[in-house]
This record gives C-alpha cells, sequence and structure tokens, in this order.
C-alpha cells in the first residue's frame, strides 16, 4: 500500500510541527510520521523550554531573538488558536554570572553589536537584588568529591542580566499547538508508525517505508527524528557528507521546592550559573527546574541506542546538582529525594543545530536540536522550508546558503552557520553556546 505526498516530515516534536507547518503553509500537502503517541510526546516534553538569547555567534543569536518575537505571540504567530488551550510565555528575565576567559565576553560582544538590552551587575547588586544568593566564585565547577570542592571563593561575582528572556509553560502542549495550526493547513499526522527505510530512485529521496508496510511516495524527507535523527541518516546513508556528527545524550533534570523569597512568584529569574556549573528555572507552585551546563568535570553520557536508556534520574547526579546548588543559595538545604527525568537529547559536535540539506537531493534534516533549540522552534521551520525551495528552484543551499531577513531586527541570518560542513571548533563552547 503506498500513498503520495509533496514532503514527509519524521519527527512530530516542537521542531517537527514547525517543520510541518511552515510546509504546509507553503502550499505543500504534507504527511507528518512519528513512533509516538502524539505531537510533542518525545524529547520535546522533556524540555525546559526556556527561551534565552546567550549563544556565541551572531546567527544564533539572532535566530532565538526572532524566535522570542514568535512565543511572546505565539496564537498571532501560528494564526489559529488551539481550542485544547495555548502554551503561554513566562517572562522572567534571565540572569548570567560571568566567568573567566571568553566564554560570557562572546555573547556580551554580539548583544551589544545587535542592540539587545541588558544590564551589567557587580556583585552588590546582585546581593541587593536576590540576598540569598552566596556571591563567591568557585571557577571552574566540581564534582562533589573534588578535594576541592569545599574550597572558600577565590573572588566575587559579577552578572549581566537581560529582562525579555522567560520560558514556555508546557512545552508538549506548544508542540500540539504547531500540530494544530499545521492541520489547519492540512498536514496530517501518523501516530504510532515508524520509518524502518529512507527509499531512493534515480540518485534522490522518493519517499519512506513504515514498519507496517505502508510506504509514502514524496520528493522531499526531513529528518527531525530527535534522539532517533542519528539512525534516520545512517539509513539514508548521508553521514559521509557530514563534518558534524551528532548522537542521543542522556541529561537529567530534577524539580525541587525552591527556598522562600526565590520563586517564580517572587520574581526570581531563569539562571545560567556556569561557576558551578548548574541551571535554574523558576516553576509555578514555588519549585525550581534545575540542571547541568554540562561542565568540563561531568562525565556526558553517550547513547548509542535510543530504545534502550534508564529514564529515571540517578542519586548520584540528584546529589551533584543539588550540592552545587546549595553552594549558591546556601537556605536552599539538601532535597531527600531524587524527584526529577532523564530524557535523550540529540546533540552536535558542536552544540549547533544541523538546519540543512544532505548529499542525498531531496533529504533534509533539523537535527541536534535537542536540549538548547526549543526556543528556536519558530524559525527552524522557516529555515527548512527556505532551503527546500531554494533547493526545487535549483540553488545549491551548500554553494549559495539561504539568507533569512528577520522581521524584529530586519537583520540577515546566514542559515549556512548551521550547515553539516561547517568548521565544528568555530561555533560553540557547550550547551550554553
Amino acid at each position: 500500500m503506498s500513498e503520495r505526498a509533496d514532503a514527509v516530515v519524521i519527527g512530530a516534536g516542537v521542531i517537527g510541527s514547525s517543520v510541518a507547518l511552515e510546509l504546509a503553509r507553503g502550499g505543500r500537502k504534507v504527511i507528518v510520521v512519528d513512533k509516538g503517541p502524539s505531537a510533542g510526546a518525545g524529547s520535546t516534553s522533556s524540555s525546559s523550554a526556556i527561551i534565552r538569547f546567550c549563544y556565541s555567534t551572531p546567527d544564533a543569536v539572532l535566530t532565538a531573538w526572532e524566535s522570542a518575537g514568535a512565543w511572546a505571540d505565539f496564537a498571532g504567530y501560528l494564526g489559529h488558536t488551539d481550542p485544547d488551550g495555548m502554551g503561554r510565555f513566562v517572562r522572567t528575565g534571565h540572569l548570567i554570572f560571568r566567568i573567566p576567559g571568553a566564554n560570557t565576553q562572546r555573547f556580551e560582544t554580539v548583544w551589544k553589536e545587535l542592540g539587545i538590552v541588558h544590564e551589567d551587575l557587580d556583585t552588590q547588586e546582585i546581593s541587593r537584588r536576590w540576598p540569598g544568593f552566596d556571591v563567591g566564585a568557585y571557577f571552574p565547577p566540581k564534582r562533589i568529591d573534588d578535594p576541592a570542592f569545599g574550597d572558600d571563593a577565590t573572588s566575587t561575582l559579577s552578572a549581566i542580566f537581560e529582562s525579555q528572556s522567560g520560558f514556555m509553560d508546557d512545552p508538549m502542549l506548544c508542540a500540539q499547538n504547531f500540530a494544530y495550526a499545521a492541520k489547519q493547513h492540512g498536514a496530517e499526522y501518523r501516530f504510532h508508525q515508524e520509518v524502518v527505510s529512507i527509499d531512493r530512485e534515480g540518485g534522490r529521496v522518493c519517499g519512506v517505508s513504515l514498519a507496517g508496510g505502508e510506504r509514502i511516495m514524496a520528493p522531499v524527507v526531513v529528518n527531525v527524528g530527535g534522539p532517533h535523527a542519528s539512525v534516520l541518516n545512517r539509513m539514508a546513508d548521508v553521514v559521509g557528507g557530514m563534518r558534524i556528527s551528532h548522537r542521543p545524550l542522556r541529561s537529567e533534570v530534577f524539580t525541587v521546592e525552591a527556598p522562600k523569597g526565590m520563586t517564580l512568584e517572587d520574581g526570581f529569574p531563569t539562571l545560567a550559573d556556569l561557576d558551578v556549573g548548574q541551571y535554574i528555572k523558576p516553576h509555578f507552585g514555588g519549585t525550581w527546574d534545575v540542571g547541568c551546563t554540562e561542565p568540563d568535570c561531568d562525565e556526558l553520557h553517550w547513547i548509542d541506542d535510543p530504545e534502550q536508556y534508564d529514564p529515571y534520574p540517578t542519586v548520584e547526579q540528584f546529589e551533584v546538582s543539588t550540592m552545587r546548588v546549595a553552594r549558591r543559595v546556601p537556605e536552599f538545604g539538601i532535597p531527600h529525594r531524587p524527584s526529577g527525568l532523564a530524557a535523550l537529547y540529540d546533540v552536535t559536535t558542536d552544540w549547533v543545530p544541523l538546519y540543512d540539506k544532505s548529499d542525498l537531493p531531496g533529504f533534509f534534516m533539523a537535527c541536534g536540536t535537542s536540549g538548547n533549540q526549543f526556543k528556536n522552534a519558530p524559525l527552524a521551520g522557516q529555515f527548512l522550508k527556505l532551503i527546500i525551495d531554494a533547493e526545487a528552484a535549483g540553488i545549491d543551499h551548500d554553494e549559495q546558503p539561504v539568507q533569512y531577513v528577520g522581521p524584529r531586527t530586519g537583520r540577515s541570518i546566514n542559515v549556512g552557520s548551521f550547515s553539516r560542513r561547517r568548521d565544528p571548533w568555530a561555533t560553540s563552547n557547550g550547551v550554553m553556546g
């Protein structure tokens, strides 16, 4: 049994559904296939959904800044209001503690160039606004079994505060909102469907085959498979043409009780604490979501088979994360038992996503997006549509990279900066960009 479409999108997460929306808006017949039960039920549902702009290149910062305008008026951007509810942007501001070296200086320089308004806070101002912080500088981050973990501070902190950041309150609902809007333009969603073959004919992609024996014939296939994306790229035999690799990374995030006076309702911001290696997102009900910024001292847990991993958080990482947070916030204390989740993120060599074509004509990718690209979903869909449209018009994106002009700034974003052929050491220095 087979049917035809103009494009198949593999993956119904927030970025896959954004791609589907943009392709369907452009007049294509789109079919989205996903192994899961609903839009956003995979790695999207585990996202912290933080909307921030601290990346190390102008193109990456602009992508996040332009996307933020879409999140702030989400229903307006989609052009539809989902009757089942809409994801909501919660503005908190974003506090970033400075660390030695070029890490924070890189995006500060870009912010100044782009005119992104932010404040420079000294130690005294940090303490005045958030008296619960220990403002000592302990860099570099350490494991709790490191003899130096309890050493005294070497100096005091300064920080950057940007007021327009925040988070989306329900990441899975956001993906479903994208899917609802895509369906209004004719996109079809097929859940519980596993792709077992990327089909080709005459040297180009011609569709996909599913586990149930069905085939969907299409001249365009887009890999937005999240933690399964590297499997799909191997299936399509396009890995050889990529300078950037990507694979699933297991990451743990914990939900803890926030100290008194430091809750979302108290105006507590999202926090990037690269000094101790943790981030904090305030949430409703007096809680914090706490996760690592992947410091050098922490082992990265790469997964070979995305079907086989432990979805439960470990006591070891719970202790590391909470003791680091307690170092920064002495009144926090140490919770007695882990509460949170472990999820898989699709991560590239340099932590920068792949929004690109491939060496197989008609096969495109939005890969390496988990963990820090939820915020860029609105532009990710537009990027892929522009690349696909360019290729259909005979323009080689590898030779003439697509340029996207943002409506918020009027500035051009070089989509080629997300190429599979880029220099992996010239773009980023970690998950925080």
